[in-house]
């Protein structure tokens, strides 16, 4: 036959195959095409193509699948040429192919969804994306769905290819994917200068990318960011800022993956400081170093003091690092220092050293002038201060005798041939380098002669010598002689007196005593050797006599200062104008005081003290004292006739000459009234006080200047009653509130009391604060009257009490109900009984169609529920229940009620077209809230209509109905949730209208 030269092609499409065939000649008729799986003879597809059709496309194929095609033409004269091949269609490329490291940094792992069709095997061939060479290439059984790759290289990205193969036919899918990263180690950071850090590590093949951040510690600022590729094992921050910490973070990144390294931190080295100088400081013996403040930053500086020649150190200061200066206080005089000034940043140091400076020396201590007890010859001598050597300066005065300089090491120097009883000075000051001390200065004196022709001589005096004596010779300040007692050879008191003086006058002596003078001559702190003088003194009378009362009634206590002198013995003489009888005592020298006992109370005494010494006598003046009187007995404080007063009365106990009655305000002790009652009075009243006040009451017995305190009496005036006292209902608590208003006066507080109408029970009480005027009453029963009694308390006293009744708000009704028992014309309410009391109810009917108030109806207070009746038929109404308590009320909420509607009447249905019926009805009475109209097929009782309308409706049309069918009407009057019915009224519409006509 014919050949057709049938080829076969995809176009790389996996599910269709497109057949080409060369036209035969003479041409065709047309052509039949067959294809089917090689080697099952199953006709899967079937077409054919018309004359001058050269090719034909078999579509909806299984990928990668051989089949069988026979391609038939038809020829003229029914001859037919065909031509069988075989062809095979392209593998499906496989489907969500993913390649991950899952955070490995040595193996990736290859998956994919196989694609539909059959297919031989796959083969994966994976390449390194930056050297291009292939890595791995693998061939898998068509059942393979991933496959691991290992032993890659850390941070490297990756190609896969996988092909999926079918015979000779492939369709391949491609994938880039990186392994996850290796961290570098081994971070160090160290300084090469004092502005660049050298950062360095190991292992950085292991990613693609390193990022470096370089920040400043000090600042928080990132000072360098860096990011370098795969191979770089250093690098070099410059720019710097010196003596500052720095914080280096490393991070390693592949692709997508990121992981964080190590860090390290390092210090910049630090400058030095410069110009660093060591000059004395404003106070004494104290350095001031000073220093540039170099570039960069620093922790701190260390400045180091050095002392001497051998420069040892002798303090350390630490500073801020933004300090440049430095003041070293308390150091020592005349030495000589240096400073070293060390910048601390971190580990790392820089220092700088200033030149030597000396602090001013001190003057020697321990200065000393002394005359070595001869009259010619005086010693300097010091101790060794800090320095070089000293300046020594003699002067008489102000005129230098001697001027000398000594090195350091001599502390004396001794002055010859100088003036008795003279004043020298002596200046001795430190040299130091360029500074010389202040001068020390010390006086002292060279030793005096002593005086000539001493006597001493009384002149007549009990209480004064006389001293006189002959002037010495030589150089003197003055003379100082000092005073014995002869007897017991005790110093009484030294006199001291100008070098012009011959004579002086001792005064205040003890008198009776035998005296010794011993004089001196004076030159500065030197005396000569004494002469001496004795003589007597007269004795004196005694003095500081004084008679005391023992605060018991029947004694007193004599006083008397010791007498100067020698004194054998005391007598005392104690007499009382009122009575004859005289005490005489004697006693010995060494008694100074003695009690009189067995005296009688609230009497006048005068006494009189007489010293004996030898053969003299002295009297004393006259004293005089006052025994105590006694105190009296049940002093009894009372409340008078009115709030206004007190009664005060006692019982005598003897002795005193008249009472004091002390009124005083109990809690502030202020005495606020005395008065004076004679003796024999018991009794007395105090007016005008302030009501309800706690008063304090104290009598005192007087004789004399002493006086004697009964006990303390402790009374109250009654208070006054509160004024305009009313007692009013809380509506929303069980509650009265009380209010008064203050009287005058003071109080303690209050005492409510709280007596229940018609109740056995006891009254409640309750108190309330001095200061209030009003108080609360809570837990009351509702609806019930009280009898409120207040009454201002003082202490164990009340007032009269002021009495008011006052009424709590009743409950309100609960559970209120509004029902409808089937009616049209009644309804029926009811309610909870609220607790307490009450005296009726008030039941009101509203009705809320007419808006208006139809009944009020009273109750008795147990009543429980009201029927209402004749009331309008489909009509809403409003119930509430107040209970009433006196002029109080209280309400329930407002319940709402229906009553039923009545049927409508006279129902009529009319046909006026074939498809409408009119509807009409009248209502009885008020008629209803609403109607509502239901329209049924009578033959088959399907719904057709249902139509709601107002109240005020009385006829309807319905439209819309099939002509010449019979339809059930039945009309509803509706009210709330209730209805009443017609009965059900048929009708039919007419035929057709045309047919009609």
């Amino acid at each position: 036959g014919t050949l057709l030269n049938v080829s076969v092609s995809d176009h790389d499409r996996s599910d269709s195959l497109l057949l080409s065939w060369d036209e035969p000649e003479g041409g065709a008729k047309g052509y039949l095409l067959a294809l089917s799986p090689l080697g099952s003879g199953v006709l899967l597809q079937n077409g054919s193509a018309g004359p001058n059709t050269t090719s034909f496309w078999f579509h909806g194929l299984s990928p990668g699948t051989q089949y069988k095609i026979e391609v038939t033409a038809t020829l003229a004269c029914m001859d037919t040429t065909s031509q069988t091949i075989t062809a095979q269609t392209s593998p499906s490329a496989v489907r969500s192919l993913s390649l991950s490291s899952a955070g490995s940094s040595a193996s990736l792992r290859a998956a994919w969804v196989p694609g539909p069709g059959r297919r031989d095997g796959y083969r994966l061939a994976l390449w390194h994306s930056d050297s291009q060479s292939l890595v791995s290439n693998v061939s898998l059984l068509p059942s393979a769905s991933s496959f691991l790759f290992d032993g890659l290289l850390a941070g490297s990205e990756y190609a896969l290819k996988v092909s999926t193969l079918a015979g000779s036919r492939q369709a391949s899918s491609s994938v880039h994917q990186w392994t996850a990263p290796s961290v570098p180690t081994q971070l160090r950071l160290s300084p090469v200068s004092s502005t660049s850090l050298v950062a360095s590590w190991a292992d950085a093949a292991g990613a693609a990318w390193l990022h470096l951040e370089l920040r400043n510690l000090l600042t928080q600022k990132v000072s360098t960011t860096l990011s370098a590729r795969r191979g770089l094992s250093s690098y070099t921050f410059q720019h710097l800022q010196p003596g500052t910490q720095y914080w280096l973070g490393l991070s390693a990144t592949a692709g997508s993956y990121t992981l964080v390294g190590p860090n390290a931190t390092a210090w910049t080295y630090p400058l030095s400081p410069g110009n660093v100088t060591l000059s004395r400081a404003e106070e004494q013996n104290s350095l001031q170093a000073r220093w540039s403040m170099p570039g960069g930053q620093r922790d701190f500086y260390l400045v180091t003091l050095r002392e001497g020649e051998d420069s040892a150190p002798t303090r350390n200061i630490s500073v801020g690092g933004d300090n440049d200066h430095v003041t070293f206080h308390g150091l020592s005089p005349g030495q000589q220092y240096s400073v070293q000034v060390v910048v601390v940043a971190g580990p790392y140091r820089a220092s700088a050293h200033s030149t030597a400076a000396w602090t001013e020396p001190r003057a020697p201590s321990g200065v000393s002038l002394s005359s070595q007890g001869t009259p010619h010859s005086l010693l300097a001598s010091w101790e060794e201060a800090t320095g070089e050597g000293y300046l020594l300066v003699l002067s008489l005065a102000e005129h230098p005798v001697k001027n000398s300089s000594v090195l350091r090491g001599v502390t004396s120097f001794t002055y010859e041939g100088l003036h008795p009883g003279t004043l020298y000075t002596f200046e001795v000051s430190t040299v130091a380098g360029p500074y010389t001390s202040s001068p020390h200065c010390i006086s002292n004196w060279t030793y005096p002669l002593p005086p000539e022709q001493l006597t001493l001589s009384n002149g007549g005096h009990s209480t004064s010598l006389q001293a006189s004596w002959r002037a010495a010779s030589s150089g003197s300040t003055g003379y100082t002689g000092t005073l014995w007692e002869s007897k017991s050879q005790e110093q009484v008191r030294n006199v001291t007196v100008g070098s012009d003086w011959t004579n002086v006058t001792l005064e205040n002596l003890v008198p009776g005593r035998q005296y010794t003078l011993e004089m001196a001559t004076m030159a500065g702190p030197y005396r000569s050797p004494v002469r001496s003088a004795t003589d007597w003194t007269y004795p004196l009378a005694p003095a500081g006599v004084t008679l005391t009362n023992t605060r018991r009634p029947m004694g007193l206590s004599a006083f008397w200062d010791k007498a100067a002198g020698d004194v054998d013995q005391f007598h005392l003489q104690l007499y009382s104008k009122s009575h004859a009888a005289q005490r005489n005592i004697s006693v010995g020298p060494n008694t100074h005081n003695f009690t009189f006992l067995g005296l009688s109370p609230g009497t006048q005494y005068f006494l009189k003290v007489t010293v004996l010494a030898g053969p003299y006598r002295s009297s004393s003046h006259f004293a005089t004292e006052w025994t105590y009187p006694l105190s009296l007995a049940n002093v009894s404080v009372q409340p008078g006739r009115k709030p206004q007063e007190l009664h005060v009365s006692w019982v005598e106990s003897g002795g005193g000459r008249d009472h004091l009655v002390q009124l005083s305000v109990a809690e502030s002790l202020s005495i606020i009234r005395n008065v004076s009652v004679p003796r024999g009075v018991t009794q007395l009243d105090l007016e005008g006080l302030v009501p309800g006040s706690r008063y304090r009451v104290e009598i005192i017995s007087q004789a004399g200047p002493h006086r004697t305190s009964s006990q303390t009496a402790i009374g109250y005036t009654v208070p006054l009653p509160p004024r305009s006292l009313s007692a009013s209902p809380i509506s929303t608590a069980r509650a009265l509130a009380v209010h008064w208003e203050t009287a005058p006066g003071h109080r303690d507080g209050y005492l409510l009391s709280m007596l229940e109408e018609g109740s056995s029970a006891p009254p409640r009480t309750l108190g309330a604060g001095k200061d209030s005027t009003n108080v609360t009453v809570p837990q009351l029963e509702p609806g019930t009257c009280y009898l409120v009694s207040i009454c201002a308390v003082a202490g164990p006293y009340r007032s009269l009490p002021e009495n008011i009744t006052g009424c709590t708000v009743p409950a309100a009704p609960t559970n209120l109900s509004f029902t409808n028992p089937g009616s049209s014309s009644e309804l029926y309410t009811s309610w909870n009984k609220p607790p307490g009391r009450r005296d009726h109810y008030h039941v009101t009917l509203y009705s809320l169609s007419t808006q208006s108030r139809i009944q009020v109806q009273t109750l008795s207070p147990d009543a429980l529920n009201i029927t209402w009746t004749h009331l309008e038929a489909g009509s809403k109404f409003a119930v509430q229940v107040t209970a009433v308590k006196g002029s109080l009320e209280a309400s329930s909420i407002n319940v709402t009620q229906w009553t039923y509607p009545l049927a409508p009447v006279n129902l009529t249905l009319g046909s006026p077209s074939a498809s409408a019926l009119v509807v009409s009805w009248a209502v009885v009475g008020r008629g209803a809230e609403g109607f509502v109209l239901d329209v049924h097929e009578a033959a088959s009782g399907t719904p057709v209509g249902h139509t709601v309308l107002g109240g005020d409706a009385k006829s309807h049309i319905l439209r819309s109905l099939s002509p010449g069918t019979r339809y059930s009407v039945a009309v509803r009057a509706t009210a709330g949730p209730f209805h009443a019915s017609t009965p059900n009224l048929t009708h039919c519409t007419r035929e057709c209208d045309a047919l009609l006509a």
